[in-house]
Order: C-alpha cells, then structure tokens, then sequence
C-alpha cells in the first residue's frame, strides 16, 4: 500500500490570483489554466519546486497526499472553490506516532516549556505516513565520516534514496530508523529518530532522497562502554544496503518560509542536522531571494569533532554569522555555546529584539539551560525582560528546542 502513495502538488484556488507566474515558470508544463483555475497535471510535475518561490501569494505552496492510481484529475481541480482536505489513505495505525515516538518527542522538547506552534509562514508538514507495520524502504546512496580519524566521536553523513515511496519531509523534521534484529527479551528494537539534515528538495534537488547525521554511540551517559544499537548499524551501512523507515515526524520545529525571517540557531554535535538543512535551503534560495539574517553558535570538543566545519566556513560571512564554541581545544580555555552568546551578547540582543527572529536550539540534553541563562544575561544587561519575551516568543511559534 504504501509504495502506492504519491505526492500531489495542487494550487489553492481561494489564494491563487491567476497572474500566470507559475505557469510561466514550470520547466515540464505541469501547469496549466482555464478561465476558472490554475491547476497542476499529476502526471507532469516532478515537484522540482521551481514555481513556489515565484508565487506572490502561496497559493502554488499545496501538496496532498493521495493514491498514485487515484490522483484528482486535471478536470475535477478545474471546478474547485477550495481545496480537498487531507484524506486518511493508511487507516488509524498510521495516522498517531508509535508511544516510542511520542515518549522520544516528549523529551526532546521538553527544554521549550511544552507545546510550541510552528512559525506562521512554515510550510505544512506531512506526518506518520509510515508506521512501523508499513515502513518504507530506502536504500544508502553514500554514507561520509564527517569527523577526522582519530576524533573521539565518529559523526557521518548518510544519504538515503527513497525510491519511489513518497516522503515529503520540511527543514527540521525527524523521521525513524528501525534497526535489524531484537533486544534480549525477543522484542523488536524500538524506532530511533534522527533529523533531517538536507533541505526540502533532497540532499540531491531532483531525486528523492535525504540525509542525517549520525552519530556512532560507543558509551552511555555516565561515560560506561556500551554501543548503541541503532547508531552503530547505521554507520556500519554499505552504499546499496537497505533501510526501513517510518515517519516522518515533527509539526513545530520547522523553519519559516518568509524571507525576511532571522535564524537564530544553536547546536552541538549532531544537533547540526536541522540546522544544516535550514542553512542549505536558504543558500539555495539565494537566487530568488534575499534571506535574513543567519546566526550559528555551533559547539564541539575540537574543529576536528564539528560535523559539517569544512563546507560551513566556505559559507559567505555575509550570508551566515557563525561563532564555534569549542571545549577541548589544546591551548585554549573551554567555552560551550552558552560562553559565546554572551560574548556576542549585543548582537544576539538585536536579533531577540526583532519579532522576525526564529530562535532553534539542538543538541544534548541540558544546554538549553544554559542558553536560557545567557539570554537571560544579555537581555538584563540591555533592558530587556527575558521571562516576558521568552514566553511571547513561545506563544508565536519564534522558540523551539529539540535536545537528547
């Protein structure tokens, strides 16, 4: 069943003004028009993504999930006054998140002070589509150490290649790994989550794939030996191996659409992953339009251990402010990312003082207390409430956190 669904791109006929930008644009033809509509030919468009930025309104920005055998056909969106809702096509076991998911999602945003919304202009994110009675399987197009040899942390870059199963996913989402095998009372291992690290339109635009970062776990909190089940067999995957994967996941932490929206993110290790996806995706956009601004407080033991550092420092300083906070350093006294805000401290105070700033915070548990503390720090300093801006913040969708 679920090889069988589809993704369908549909333009909202109550929003669409008919000034023919899409049309104009599409590089297969998908779109067409009468005097009534602007619609999209299922069996034409490729989801290149070319049309969205272009629209003056959003309207081209519409995507269902449907049966490849029973798109809407071209004459049916012709009549619409508004667009279909979603349809249920995979029954109850995949429209709620497995408990292990739920339990895992809990706790990673905890750190937020519960639930937040997405930010107004986000784009709306497909979920649950696979389960794990019905996962999707995708296959490993490249799996890259992103950490030197002899680093204390092995971090990779993995790609998958989704086939022809239908997986939209948006910057900031997580989808699950199910690992091979059983745990010692004979229970299948549990889901384990990751985010996403590419953009919307695929580690390779075109092509339906995506990327994660994993890191490879060889000890438990208190510093024990121990390996993890799911890290390790995933960086143990070979080009070609097969994956079962459910989700997507995640309805809040996502990046807003508009341009003018500030990015202010901080992470450690792994919590790189949305960032990048975020930071590709504006970087890719750049010739259609002029983003906010970026901020990065990214945090590791060393430049060796920071995945992503060699493609990040050939970003554009104009295009991305990044500050590294870096606790292991030979030489050089320890600092985590909490140290460096404050030392940037007038400058993240601008950004908080902008209602256009969209603050993300991901990485291991028990930094966002510290980053909470520094914006308390550098709000008192410079007249600002941080208890009162953190809380309208969070009302409008503008604070999210992911930690693990």
């Amino acid at each position: 069943m679920t090889s069988q669904i589809a993704r369908q791109h549909l333009i909202d006929p109550e929003v669409c003004i008919r000034c023919n930008t899409c049309e104009s644009v599409c590089p297969t033809g998908a779109v067409t028009h009468d005097s009534r509509n602007y619609v999209v030919k299922f069996d034409l468009c490729n989801a290149c993504g070319f049309c969205i930025s272009p629209c003056p309104t959003g309207a081209i920005d519409h995507w269902r999930q449907v049966l490849s055998v029973a798109a809407y056909p071209i004459e049916d969106q012709l009549t619409w006054d508004s667009l279909p809702e979603q349809a249920d096509l995979a029954g109850d076991a995949l429209t709620v998140p497995p408990d292990e998911v739920l339990a895992a999602t809990a706790a990673a945003t905890a750190g937020q002070g519960g639930a937040v919304s997405a930010p107004w202009s986000a784009a709306v994110p497909h979920v649950n589509l696979y389960g794990p009675s019905q996962p999707a399987k995708a296959r490993v197009a490249g799996n890259l150490r992103l950490t030197e040899i002899g680093a204390s942390c092995d971090i990779r870059h993995i790609v998958l290649d989704l086939g022809s199963n239908a997986m939209p996913v948006l910057e900031g989402q997580t989808i699950g790994i199910i690992p091979p095998g059983h745990d010692a009372n004979g229970r299948a291992h549990k889901i384990r989550l990751y985010s996403i690290a590419s953009p919307r339109d695929g580690e390779r635009p075109g092509y339906n794939n995506l990327s994660l970062t994993v890191k490879r776990v060889t000890e438990d909190h208190t510093g024990m030996p121990t390996a993890g089940i799911c890290s390790n067999y995933m960086c143990d995957l070979n080009a070609g191996d097969e994956v079962q994967v459910v989700g997507p996941y995640g309805s809040s932490f996502l990046m807003p659409n508009h341009p003018g929206a500030n990015l202010l993110m901080i992470c450690t290790g792994t919590g790189s992953a949305p960032m990048r996806a975020m930071t590709e995706r504006r970087r890719r956009q750049l010739s259609v339009e002029v983003p906010g601004q970026t901020m990065l407080f990214f945090g590791a033991r060393s430049v060796g251990e920071l995945p992503y550092f060699g493609p990040l420092m050939k970003l554009a300083k104009k295009f991305i402010d990044v500050t590294l906070a870096l606790s292991r350093m030979p030489g050089q006294p320890r600092q985590y990312v909490q140290d460096c805000i404050r030392e940037r401290g007038h400058a993240v105070s601008e950004l908080l003082r902008s209602d256009e700033t969209y603050v993300f915070i991901c990485g291991l548990k028990g930094m966002e207390a510290g980053v909470e503390a520094a914006f308390s720090d550098i709000c008192r300093e410079r007249g600002l409430d941080w208890s009162v801006l953190a809380q309208s913040m969070r009302q409008n969708g503008r604070y999210h956190v992911e930690t693990y």
